[in-house]
């Protein structure tokens, strides 16, 4: 599908109070941009098409300027739900949003949506157009929400959705942050030990002559080998972040790999809680939009993150297919806690299922702060305590030689 080109338009207009207004949109030509402008009551005094090219080109970086976060499109469903619910129409809800939207990327993106809704295509099978956008979780609330009629409520929820896995991404990177720099910290230091101030160290032991202590040769060592093989091992660290990235999604790699994530010491629990926070959340919010089932643990299994969790909402699928309740296959399946299964159990019965899930998944949500503080106070000194270690020990092996040198000299 050829991909619509979007032109920047500076306009004056005048607004029903008088007053004249200055602004910028952009659009396929100056038509659609007085349209919209006539839509939002303003009244045209002039527009004009902005030259982007050159120097006044915005910097576009591949695969960075082009995201959209999770966080972008949280804000944007919050933004139109609190419109449509105001009574504003979905025309000129999508106009607004495709002018304020900060996330350029995501603003394009609005507005081809709004060109397909104005040309008589559904929300749902517009946004569905745009997946690194609007996932297939949002897609489908949506389609809901309009076969319904509750459009607004499916967009609240899905903005509460979206904001809650936000919070919780939120949670794991400052979990993660200090270990992350630390670490890095360390590497940095022992590679620039190695690399500059071993090798002087070594030939002033060199000059001296004399036998070196085994920890001092074992650096001098470890520091004759980074220097050869510092290029190869830059290029093997490339190439395998780039094999993951490239592998990270397919299902072989990630039955292989997925279940290991589980079963990590210290960080196996929490990767658990997350995908369990993840799954519940997730399939409450599409319960309560009205989408199917069926489909629902479709998408809810993917979105867990998890190929485990994902294996366990196939297994539910089918089950469910087959006339069975949902909370027994799930039993079978270590990941999920007998407390989830029962709740889960509980919720069919009581035909409140969503709300079930909704409270394991703040249960979850709890659990994954607490997890998070008590790794994080954890790890901070752990980590400390391993700098120290690795810094400290180079300087011991760098000046134990020098405990023997007066005897060289005499």
């Amino acid at each position: 599908m050829a991909t619509t080109t979007l032109k920047k338009f500076d306009y004056r207009v005048r607004d029903k109070q008088g007053k004249v207004q200055v602004g910028h949109i952009e659009a396929q030509n100056e038509a659609l941009v007085a349209r919209r402008l006539h839509e939002m009551g303003l009244a045209p005094i002039s527009i004009t098409e902005v030259n982007t090219r050159g120097l006044n080109a915005e910097l576009s970086i591949p695969g960075l300027s082009d995201r959209v976060s999770l966080k972008d499109t949280a804000v944007m469903a919050r933004q139109m739900a609190t419109m449509i619910a105001s009574g504003l129409s979905l025309l000129r809800a999508l106009t607004i949003l495709a002018e304020q939207t900060e996330n350029k990327t995501l603003a394009r993106m609005v507005d081809t949506v709004r060109s397909d809704v104005e040309s008589g295509s559904s929300l749902s099978v517009a946004m569905a157009k745009h997946p690194k956008a609007f996932p297939p979780l949002m897609v489908n609330m949506v389609r809901a929400g309009e076969i319904g009629g509750f459009l607004d409520t499916v967009l609240e929820s899905v903005a509460k959705n979206y904001e809650s896995e936000v919070r919780l991404r939120g949670k794991i990177k400052s979990a993660m942050t200090y270990p992350v720099v630390v670490f890095s910290i360390a590497i940095v230091a022992v590679v620039g030990m190695l690399l500059f101030i071993v090798p002087v160290f070594k030939n002033m032991f060199e000059n001296l002559g004399g036998t070196l202590p085994l920890p001092t040769q074992i650096l001098v060592g470890l520091s004759q080998g980074l220097r050869v093989g510092a290029i190869p091992l830059v290029i093997l660290i490339i190439v395998g972040v780039a094999l993951w990235n490239r592998n990270r999604r397919k299902l072989g790699f990630r039955e292989k790999v997925e279940p290991l994530f589980l079963k990590a010491p210290v960080f196996g629990p929490l990767v658990q809680k997350i995908a369990l926070a993840r799954f519940t959340r997730n399939f409450a919010a599409m319960l309560r939009a009205g989408v199917p089932i069926l489909q629902s643990l479709d998408i809810v299994g993917e979105v867990s993150g998890n190929i485990v969790v994902e294996k366990a909402a196939i297994d539910v699928r089918e089950s469910v297919r087959r006339g069975n309740s949902i909370a027994g296959p799930l039993g079978q399946h270590p990941v999920f806690p007998a407390m989830v299964v029962q709740m889960m159990a509980v919720g069919e019965d009581t035909g409140a299922l969503d709300t079930m899930l909704d409270k394991v998944a703040d249960f979850y949500d709890q659990e994954v702060e607490a997890t998070t503080e008590a790794l994080t106070s954890l790890i901070e000194p752990l980590m400390i305590a391993v700098l120290g270690a690795i810094v400290g020990g180079m300087i011991v092996a760098l000046y134990m030689p020098i405990f023997g040198v007066f005897d060289l000299i005499q």
